[in-house]
């Protein structure tokens, strides 16, 4: 098999550079790189032989291959494209037609959804860090802010504190900017009057965090506080939900009928979750009619919303590990209302 996804590589063996290939066989494991990560390979890599590639890591990897006996190599289609594959085999001889084969479903990503115990660890350490930068940040939020400072206020905070990297572009939306599920930080300035949502998360030794609050500035409508508890009600339901054995689409269900029966089913727009870990997206998908069921050990998120185009949109977001005897909540920032 050839392993090329670097998530995966780091996984499998603990390299984190930008270059790697790598390949395994029934009996022997090399990982293939380049000169600028001589030294780093050497004190990184576990479980496999380090070939700092004269030219080219990639073709080396693919003869290495095919030069060890084997019928044929495996690659993870869901993370090959097109051009790297041709690659893989201009870097071969053409006796070696169909050497190449593609798995039938991705490996390393299925392995990576069960946490072990190091990786949990390692996991709740990222998910407080974001806990405590929450309730830093909750005193500078002020009408009149730019999303932009809040924003720069959380990643700098986060650096400051040890993290790698956010997980992903911080999300600051306020005020109708709120109804955007996805609402990057902009220009715009916090409202003396209306919702804020904070999506963040950081990268610490790998792992990633991942969690949503929303809060209110002012004073709220009726309206607004009734559709911020429906949605706190259904990110509860769907946390009590998370178990051993649960299917997906039953987690999803729990949050979900608890915003049809208040009637604001048609503006849940995305899936109630997914996996988070080394990558902030993977799987499982805590979503409709998804069969997959929770095992020990995975790590998803619980992230309904309602967005109301022009008005404002209301998410809450905790990270969940799944533990034999249920649900166990990594970011236990309140999730009550929070007024300012």
């Amino acid at each position: 098999m050839l392993v090329t996804h670097l998530p995966d590589v780091r996984y499998l063996c603990g390299f984190t550079g930008s270059n790697a290939y790598l390949a395994i066989t029934a009996n022997r494991a090399a990982m293939f790189t380049d000169g600028r990560y001589t030294t780093q390979a050497r004190q990184e890599t576990s479980g496999a032989r380090v070939v700092i590639a004269a030219k080219s890591a990639r073709d080396e990897a693919c003869r290495w291959l095919a030069s060890g006996g084997v019928e044929h190599c495996a690659f993870d289609p869901g993370s090959t494209t097109v051009t790297e594959l041709a690659l893989y085999r201009k870097a071969l001889s053409p006796g070696h037609r169909g050497f190449f084969r593609p798995l039938a479903e991705s490996l390393v990503p299925h392995l990576r959804q069960i946490k072990d115990q190091d990786e949990l660890r390692l996991m709740k350490q990222a998910a407080h860090l974001g806990v405590e930068l929450f309730h830093e940040l909750l005193p500078h939020l002020q009408p009149g802010v730019p999303e932009t400072t809040v924003a720069a206020q959380l990643e700098h905070s986060a650096r400051l504190r040890g993290a790698e990297a956010m997980s992903f572009d911080t999300i600051v939306a306020s005020g109708a900017r709120s109804a955007l599920p996805h609402g990057r930080a902009t220009s715009q300035r916090l409202p003396r009057k209306g919702f804020l949502t904070l999506d963040f998360g950081v990268i610490l030794n790998g792992y990633c965090s991942d969690m949503t609050r929303t809060i209110f500035l002012g004073q709220p409508t009726r309206r607004e506080r009734f559709t911020y508890d429906a949605v706190r009600e259904a990110q509860q339901a769907a946390v009590a939900a998370v178990k051993p054995g649960a299917s997906c689409g039953e987690v999803d269900e729990a949050a979900r009928s608890v915003l049809r029966k208040a009637g604001l089913a048609e503006y849940f727009t995305h899936s109630t979750g997914h996996g988070v870990g080394l990558e902030i997206h993977e799987a499982p998908r805590i979503a409709a009619d998804q069969s997959q069921s929770l095992l020990p050990g995975m790590v998803v998120t619980i992230e309904p919303g309602v967005y109301i185009a022009g008005h404002f949109g209301i998410r809450i977001e905790d990270m969940v590990a799944v533990r034999p005897e249920g649900g166990q909540v990594l970011t236990p920032a309140s999730t009550g209302w929070t007024q300012l």
